[in-house]
């Protein structure tokens, strides 16, 4: 085998093939949300993506709570409100005139790789949004999470379904709390949630035993710590390791964005260049996981002087990977990356 990693042990593949005897893909609950055909799948044809059920169950919910503006329905209790592809539940794609109007891009924060969907915000000083994770583009998301753009890349698990994430934020908030009236108000929202979730069959914990098996599959962190999946076959091939650990990978990038200069720059690239021609021996040998987490972790690190690197890495790893929505999107993102106004439909 050439190149500077080394593929997974036969004791990991092993797990993961255990993990792939049971389906980790969420499956549509037969019970109807009561949302029309026609909207559920304007939002999935928008975004090109599958939605859970309990991204409707939860349009639902907050329809129940204001009927009037159910995106707002939670902003003055808990300071949430519905964003992305519930702006298309809510019709309010259909009130802006404007033809560049990129679904990919909506509500897309600094730090989200195309994996992440933005569904819900928060405060908006640390940028804070909680959101779908995928592993595949065609398949389910494998469970919601939480990250405050303004603080870094890191992407916090909060459970398999919106529920059990705004679940979460209700207890945080309840905690932290010394209003008695205002916790009346939170708790009667809970009590509320707690009770259609269980209704509905959905999870109320953070970390499930789908997640889990999930965790099982997962070849190496990454940067934002959310977890890279790839299929590996009974050989280890699939994935080999990066020559450089996290926290030497960041040193690297540290060198290179704090260079005085392009000539001290130049030089600070050699490692990353050396790492670029052993992901090019891991794809010639359909380990095509190294590309793809070396990609990401430039791409987690923030740097605009890693943005034509990322361009030649993540396009590439996931058309490998057969994951061509999310190729579309990373191009899409590095070309137009913003720190803030990332609301497409705004004005």
């Amino acid at each position: 085998m050439t190149g500077g990693g080394k593929r997974r042990s036969r004791a990991a593949v092993q797990g993961l093939e255990q993990c792939e005897k049971t389906k980790d893909v969420k499956k549509r609950r037969s019970s109807d949300s009561d949302i029309p055909s026609h909207l559920c799948h304007e939002v999935e044809t928008c975004y090109r993506l599958k939605m859970p059920e309990d991204f409707y169950h939860f349009w639902k919910f907050c329809e129940e709570l204001d009927p009037d503006k159910p995106c707002d329905a939670l902003q003055s209790s808990i300071g949430l409100q519905l964003v992305g592809p519930y702006d298309i539940l809510a019709g309010k794609h259909k009130k802006i005139n404007k033809s560049d109007l990129n679904f990919n891009l909506h509500w897309r924060f600094f730090y989200d790789p195309p994996e992440f969907q933005t569904v819900l915000t928060g405060d908006r000083k640390m940028q804070y949004h909680v959101g779908y994770f995928r592993d595949m583009p065609d398949e389910l998301p494998v469970w919601v999470g939480e990250n405050e753009a303004k603080k870094g890349c890191t992407i916090s698990q909060v459970g398999d379904n919106i529920f059990a994430a705004v679940k979460l934020l209700l207890s945080r908030k309840l905690k932290e709390l010394p209003d008695k009236k205002k916790s009346g108000i939170l708790k009667a929202i809970d009590e509320k949630l707690t009770e259609t979730a269980k209704r509905m069959g959905y999870s109320l914990e953070q970390k499930t035993v789908m997640m889990k098996q999930r965790d099982k599959k997962v070849v190496t962190k990454s940067f934002h710590g959310a977890g890279l999946v790839v299929p590996v076959d009974k050989n280890g091939v699939g994935y080999r390791e990066l020559p450089e650990t996290n926290a030497s990978l960041k040193r690297i990038c540290k060198a290179i964005v704090d260079a005085p200069n392009d000539d001290q720059r130049l030089k600070a690239f050699a490692p990353v260049q050396e790492m670029l021609t052993f992901v090019q021996f891991a794809n010639d040998e359909c380990d095509y996981g190294m590309g793809y987490e070396l990609g990401i972790d430039l791409f987690c690190y923030g740097s605009h002087y890693f943005h034509k690197i990322i361009g030649q890495l993540l396009p590439l790893a996931y058309n490998l990977l057969k994951r061509t929505l999310f190729a579309e999107i990373i191009e899409e993102h590095l070309a137009d990356r913003r720190e803030e106004n990332v609301d497409q439909l705004a004005v």
